[in-house]
């Protein structure tokens, strides 16, 4: 189960998964540029907010390799401004700003006579691991929340691909079914970027796990069933009171959920909360061109001139989440105080 793995590094040089082909075809693209990875995280051919972090860990040691040739001795300077480009490439993945934070902390303590690049591409490939083990560590505390046959919801991808390996979500799903607890999984397609169509259901079909794709509009249809037992979703950022952005639609399903007495579970790292922001009200979320909502691959969907609202991300309350897992350990019912626990 930690065949997909998104982001490698060979050979001195960084290779990016294309998820904007996936499943159709597995495109590997290559990147010696940070600029040039910085407008990958923009275009989305890596997304998901830890492997966005690790993606921009990876960046910082190409940053460093081309301001030491370029600058010598005055690399540290010349790491500014790339740095500031790609902390600007997804406002609202706070897990890119705590790598840029974790290896510029690195940085800065290493003398200006020699090149950084191997130090940091060590912590970088320390990052990558951790995601990794935190996945699974994620797993086996989400897992053991769920009852033997249960049936699940999870939105957009937050799966391997979305991390270093393994998932956030879709870890917690791996595992609970490794263990014979979810007997099915109903995946909604996630418009715009259609990541639930394209890219979960390819993943859990992957691990033979059964999935069943949905459009999100058909989420409160099968929760009238009863039959739903959990949501389970991960976040791009978490704030101190437990408040939860992540991609569009998640809150809509959150309200379903809480109004269907499903519950509902975030999974994802501790690097995903930021501590300096109070309540998800502070939280900036990007909006993103038109036409994503009004085309299809290249292909016009509504009428020429209709203009359209494209936010990538929406805030769940955190009165409306049972359960937020992280690798430190799991606050139910999460609050400004609960949260606290994970310090």
């Amino acid at each position: 189960m930690d065949s997909i793995q998104p982001i490698d590094w060979r050979d001195n040089t960084l290779y990016l998964l294309d998820q904007r082909a996936l499943p159709q075809q597995q495109i590997w693209l290559q990147y010696n540029q940070a600029e040039e990875v910085a407008k990958a995280i923009t275009d989305m051919v890596v997304r998901g907010a830890p492997a966005i972090g690790i993606t921009a860990a990876y960046a910082i040691v190409l940053v460093a390799r081309q301001a030491f040739d370029t600058y010598g001795r005055a690399w540290k300077q010349a790491m500014v401004k790339p740095l500031a480009t790609l902390a600007k490439s997804r406002p609202t993945a706070v897990n890119l700003h705590w790598a840029i934070a974790r290896m510029t902390a690195l940085y800065e303590t290493l003398p200006d006579t020699a090149s950084a690049e191997a130090v940091l591409l060590k912590e970088a490939q320390a990052i990558h691991q951790q995601d990794i083990a935190a996945n699974h560590t994620m797993g086996k505390l989400g897992a053991a929340l769920i009852a033997k046959n249960s049936m699940v919801i999870t939105h957009c991808n937050a799966g391997a691909l979305a991390t270093g390996g393994f998932g956030t979500a879709l870890g917690v799903i791996r595992q609970a079914y490794a263990d014979g607890k979810i007997k099915q999984v109903y995946a909604d397609e996630t418009r715009p970027w259609l990541q639930g169509a394209r890219l979960t259901a390819w993943e859990l079909q992957q691990d033979n796990i059964p999935v069943t794709l949905q459009a999100e509009g058909a989420a409160a249809s099968l929760m009238a069933t009863g039959k739903i037992d959990w949501v389970i979703v991960g976040a791009d950022r978490i704030t101190a009171n437990g408040d939860v952005a992540n991609k569009i639609g998640t809150y809509m399903l959150a309200i379903l959920a809480k109004y269907h007495n499903v519950k509902m579970m975030v999974v994802a790292p501790t690097s995903t909360i930021d501590w300096q922001l109070p309540t998800g009200d502070a939280i900036p979320i990007e909006q993103r061109s038109a036409e994503e909502v009004t085309a299809i691959n290249g292909h016009q969907i509504a009428p020429e001139g209709v203009p359209a609202r494209n936010p990538a991300f929406d805030v769940t309350p955190a009165s409306l989440i049972d359960a937020i897992v992280t690798e430190a350990g799991v606050v139910l019912s999460p609050s400004l105080d609960n949260m606290r626990t994970l310090l």
